[in-house]
């Protein structure tokens, strides 16, 4: 692999990891089209990993309140006033609703691992159009349930976090987006937008941290295969571009515009069915 391939690759990962349009399989493509057909899992790991930092350093206010909050279980603050106790609740709450989520999701991702080796890319290209199915329903839902804004301080439920759970482990198969299916989940079950788009991309972290320690065992034929300077040019490139792509997405969960991601992704897996073998 080249430099310029590992950078496209980290540009097209950054992009795809948070707008709905599956970053898993926008790199199987590239790398299909780039004629890499032997690039280790762990490459691919890698750069989530680099967009796992944008998601951390995005949130970084959330995450951090919702570290102290874990915190204050086993060492509780010796002054609190109503408005941090209601706070302390609601992020114990956040919290159990991130575990389950994982949960959910690590046993769908162990169960579909199986099946999902050496995929032929037309059946990725169709992911791309399940994505564009799950965004579409999922607005109609939300529009006509009249769950578009809401309380927004309000935690994720434990029924909620298992249904956005299930919609993260259907992410994890070939072509399917894994924030479109995320917070297509979230929506449907009535998490208010603003919401929706912070918890699917909070509940992210232990999924990619799990994804890393799974394939950490390739290290070294990653450094063999690619090179460490292509891995950190392809991560560089991943973070830049993911920091600019989720701030800009959380702009339009915010506007509602999700389901205008399915213009392209229709086109574009029904083009990579016909044309890509």
């Amino acid at each position: 692999m080249s430099m310029i391939q590992g950078i496209v690759l980290g540009v097209f990962q950054g992009i795809a990891e948070f707008l709905p349009i599956s970053s898993s399989g926008h790199l199987a493509v590239l790398q299909h089209l780039f004629g890499l057909e032997d690039v280790p899992l762990l490459f691919d790991v890698f750069l989530h990993l680099a967009t796992l930092l944008s998601v951390v350093l995005f949130f970084r206010k959330k995450i951090w309140e919702l570290l102290c909050s874990f915190a204050r279980i086993f060492v509780p603050a010796k002054k609190t006033d109503e408005v941090q106790i209601e706070n302390q609740k609601e992020n114990k709450k956040y919290i159990l609703a991130i575990i389950l989520a994982t949960i959910v999701t690590g046993i769908m991702g162990v169960i579909s691992s199986k099946f999902v080796e050496n995929v032929p890319v037309k059946f990725i290209c169709a992911g791309f159009i399940v994505t564009a199915v799950f965004l579409v329903l999922s607005s109609v839902v939300e529009k006509k349930s009249g769950t578009i804004s809401g309380d927004e301080k309000k935690s994720v439920t434990w029924i909620q976090a298992l249904i956005i759970g299930f919609a993260q482990g259907v992410g994890t198969l070939p072509g399917i987006s894994r924030s479109g299916s995320t917070i297509s989940g979230a929506l449907f079950c009535g998490v208010p937008r603003s919401r929706a788009g912070e918890f699917s991309f909070i509940v992210s972290i232990p999924a990619i941290l799990g994804a890393f320690i799974l394939e950490a065992k390739d290290l070294g034929e990653v450094a063999s295969s690619i090179g460490f300077d292509v891995v950190i040019a392809g991560c560089a490139a991943a973070f830049a571009s993911g920091y600019l792509s989720l701030t800009w997405l959380m702009k339009l969960i915010k506007k509602g515009r999700l389901e205008w991601f399915a213009c392209y992704l229709v086109p574009a897996g029904v083009l990579g069915m016909i044309f890509l073998g």
